[in-house]
Formats: C-alpha cells, sequence, structure tokens
C-alpha cells in the first residue's frame, strides 16, 4: 500500500492547487479523481466552458450588431455553427485540463482515477477501473459541488436542463427559459440570446444576482434587457412539465397571479450543494451538517484532526478562487506556516456583458450593520475609453468609512471589470483610504479611471469627469 503525506480527494480548483502546494512544500502528495479529466467542474463544464461560449458569442453579437458602426463591412450573411462553436469550446477545456496534468507530473504528484472513498480517517479506497488502497497522514476533502433543482422538477437532462448540459445543446434554442437568476443561469442565457434564442429569466427574489449591491442588480437588468433578455422576478415557480419537445414552467407572481412560460429548452439554475455522495465520510467520523456541508474550523480542519476539507464543500461562496486560497491555506498550514485569508476580500463576478465585479461590504449590509458609510459612484458613459470602445454601460461605487475613510466596498459594472475588480481587492487588503486611491495616477484613457473618479466622490470632492 502507498503511503503519502497528504492526499486530495478531488481536483478541481481546490483540490489540485492544494496539491501544488503541498509538493512544493516537500510533502509527499496524492490526488484522486473520479473522472478522467483532472480539474474539477470548473475546468471541464463550469468557469472554462462557459467563459469560452461566452466570447465566441461575444465575437458574433460584435459582428452583427456593432461592426458596421466601426466601418467595417461583412458581405453576404453572417451566420452561428454551434457545433463548431462548441467543439472550440472543448478544445479550450482539453488544453486547460492537460495542463493540470501536466502541473502533477511537473511536481511529481501521484495521480488517482477513481472514486475515492474513506476506509477509516488515514486510508482511501480508490474504486476505477481497479480498487486500490492508500493509506495518507492528513487528507484534504475537496469534492466541490453539483447544481441544485427543485424538488418538483425532473432534470431530464435533454430539455430540461443544468449548466452541465447547456454547454453543450445540439441547437440553439427557439425560447430558453432560465430559472434563477444568479450569475450561472445570467451567463448561459446570454450566451444563447446572443445566438438568437428568446430568453425568459424567472427568479423567485426580488431582483437578480441578489447576493450583490442592489445597484448591480439594477443596472445589470437594465442592460441585459436592452439586449433582448426579459426578466420575471418575485416569480416563484411551482412546476416544470415536459410533452415532447415543449416545456411548460408554471409560477406565481407577487400579487399571487398565475403565470406560464413555454418553451423549448428550460435551465434550472437555482444553486448548486456541497458533493459528498459516495465519500464514506462517517467511516472516519468527519462531520456533515444538514445543509451538506462538511464543518471546519478557521484552519479547515473537521472534527478529525487530520482531515482538512476546502472550497463547495464546506461554508462560504462556492467560487473556484475561494477554494484555490484555501487549499494552499492547508498546504502551508500542515507545513507549520501561519496563512491567513480574508474571507471579506474574495471577490465576486458575474461574467456576463457588461460584467460585474464586487468586493467587500454592499450597501444593504453596511445599513443592516449599521455603519456609517460614504459613497461614490461614477458612470462608465464618462470615460472617452467606455466611448472609444462602445461599451458604455456600468459604474463604479466605492464605499467607504464615513469616519475613517478606509474603503468598505467596491462595487462595479461594466468592461473588463472582472479584471478591474483586483485594485479593488489591494487596496482593502492594505486597508486604503477613499483618498488613497483618489490619488493614485491612473492610465488615460482606461476603464480604470473610472475606480480613481469614484473615489473622487467617495472623499466629498467631485469627480473630474462629471
Amino acid at each position: 500500500m502507498n503511503t503519502y503525506d497528504v492526499a486530495i480527494i478531488g481536483s478541481g480548483p481546490g483540490g489540485y492547487i492544494a496539491a501544488i502546494r503541498c509538493a512544493q512544500l516537500g510533502m509527499k502528495t496524492a490526488i484522486i479523481e473520479k473522472y478522467n479529466t483532472l480539474g474539477g467542474t470548473c475546468l471541464n463544464v463550469g468557469c472554462i466552458p462557459s467563459k469560452a461560449l461566452l466570447d465566441s458569442s461575444h465575437h458574433y453579437e460584435d459582428v452583427v450588431k456593432h461592426f458596421e458602426g466601426h466601418g467595417i463591412e461583412i458581405p453576404g450573411e453572417v451566420k452561428v455553427n454551434l457545433k463548431k462553436m462548441i467543439e472550440r469550446k472543448q478544445d479550450v477545456v482539453d488544453m486547460t485540463t492537460k495542463g493540470v496534468e501536466f502541473l502533477m507530473n511537473k511536481n511529481k504528484i501521484d495521480v488517482f482515477t477513481g472514486m475515492g472513498s474513506f476506509i477509516d480517517a488515514t486510508h482511501i479506497e480508490i474504486k476505477g477501473d481497479k480498487t486500490e488502497s492508500i493509506e495518507a497522514k492528513n487528507i484534504i476533502v475537496a469534492t466541490g459541488s453539483k447544481p441544485s433543482t427543485l424538488p418538483f422538477i425532473n432534470l431530464d437532462k435533454e430539455r430540461i436542463i443544468t449548466s452541465t448540459e447547456a454547454l453543450k445543446l445540439p441547437e440553439i434554442p427557439k425560447h430558453l427559459i432560465v430559472i434563477g437568476g444568479g450569475a450561472i443561469g445570467l451567463e448561459i442565457g446570454q450566451v444563447y440570446r446572443r445566438l438568437g434564442a428568446e430568453v425568459s429569466v424567472v427568479e423567485f427574489m426580488d431582483r437578480i444576482i441578489p447576493t450583490m449591491d442592489s445597484a448591480q442588480s439594477k443596472e445589470l437588468m437594465k442592460a441585459m434587457k436592452k439586449q433582448g433578455v426579459k426578466f420575471y422576478v418575485s416569480h416563484k415557480v411551482s412546476a416544470v412539465e415536459r410533452k415532447k419537445n415543449e416545456i411548460t414552467v408554471t409560477a406565481t407572481d407577487k400579487k399571487d397571479k398565475q403565470v406560464t412560460f413555454t418553451g423549448d429548452y428550460c435551465l434550472v439554475s437555482v444553486g448548486r450543494h456541497p458533493y459528498t455522495d459516495g465519500l464514506n465520510a462517517e467511516n472516519a467520523g468527519v462531520k456533515i451538517t444538514e445543509r451538506g456541508q462538511i464543518e471546519v474550523n478557521d484552519q479547515l480542519q473537521t472534527n478529525i484532526a487530520n482531515i482538512y476539507a476546502i472550497g463547495d464543500v464546506i461554508r462560504g461562496a462556492m467560487l473556484a478562487h475561494k477554494a484555490g486560497e484555501e487549499g494552499v491555506l492547508v498546504a502551508e498550514y500542515l507545513a507549520g506556516q501561519k496563512p491567513h485569508i480574508d474571507y471579506n476580500l474574495i471577490p465576486g463576478v458575474v461574467y456576463t456583458w457588461p460584467e460585474v465585479a464586487s468586493v467587500g461590504k454592499t450597501e444593504e449590509e453596511l445599513k443592516e450593520a449599521g455603519v456609517a458609510y460614504k459613497a461614490g459612484q461614477f458612470p462608465m458613459r464618462a470615460l472617452g475609453r467606455s466611448r472609444a470602445s462602445g461599451d458604455t454601460d456600468g459604474f463604479v461605487k466605492i464605499l467607504s468609512d464615513a469616519a475613517t475613510d478606509e474603503v468598505l466596498g467596491v462595487h462595479m459594472v461594466g468592461a473588463r471589470v472582472a479584471d478591474l475588480i483586483s485594485e479593488a481587492v489591494v487596496a482593502m487588503e492594505f486597508r486604503a483610504s477613499a483618498e488613497d486611491i483618489a490619488r493614485m495616477s491612473h492610465a488615460h484613457p482606461t476603464y480604470a479611471e473610472a475606480v480613481k473618479e469614484a473615489a473622487l466622490a467617495a472623499t466629498g470632492n467631485r469627480p473630474l469627469h462629471i
């Protein structure tokens, strides 16, 4: 039986990064993945493939809607080849997962393919083409999450689908009904809207992306409505039925009036739940909550001292970069270091266009906590760079402490804000004030100038360009 310092169950962004960091720190490391490719949900059926389709569909939309305005004329009809688009998406996935394989080999990490489950607190059984067992001094559970559904919905994975099936549809839907107005549903909905589908988003809450700042919800909905997406907020879905190729979704609006939607595909995008099926955590004595999460302390240690858990399977936002940070934290803790994560400074992003990005506290959270704050906001349309590219939707909003001016939250909607949010994370990591950001030089013309202008607004000074 092979013996390891650390064994990781699951090879997503939490698991494979934990494995690399453990190996870098001199630990003999193994990683166990039940699928034939490494990378977990993110690389195979989540973050990476969805961004590939978002980029491809964005190119198509630019050709059809925007090229003429730039003086670019394309003779003949522009057509979508969905099959080729999905093949390109898969090429991106394959390249990325092979990159993880390369990193495992480079760092001399042993990879086991098969279902990993606990025999006891130090032994793992792996059921793949053959059944084998390994021993590990420490074990990290990084088994991730799966799409959630509603109890009355029968996911046939053909026309009533999750995000996994939505990434490889055989045709462009005529009418895609999206249940859930969170990041995943909006991103996939925008892909197919760009390609010509009618898209209706049905959301239980009174706004889309409800965990983000309400101003972002309003701005994104306004932008996507202009793109032709239809929204039905405060609608509670009660039934989803299929008859041949027709899907009927029944919901109740805020006035208790029954509403029906009819389409040819229905994407169920109501969140994700921790995945521990087949882990046999009870064999090791690991506690799992009623919500299906594994309980951990601040060092991400379970109730069993040598077993840790990271990523979507524990508390907190289900984000790939959060899982990766946790993987590094556990590895460095095992090596005797003193790492830390400030969960308040884990950014959240929605990769629609315009993009949406946030870090820190929202206005709603500050009000609820009774924190006195100042707010400064600057519209993207006032930037020369935004006008030059034609990306004028959105804004940057900075919230700072009323007494100290420390930045408490930054919320953005606009072009490339998924990248721009890192400036805010750095500023907040070093406890910058709004004035600190306002006094920094920002290159002109850039989208980043909106951050400086919002900071000027938050300090009480008038922004320079509105």
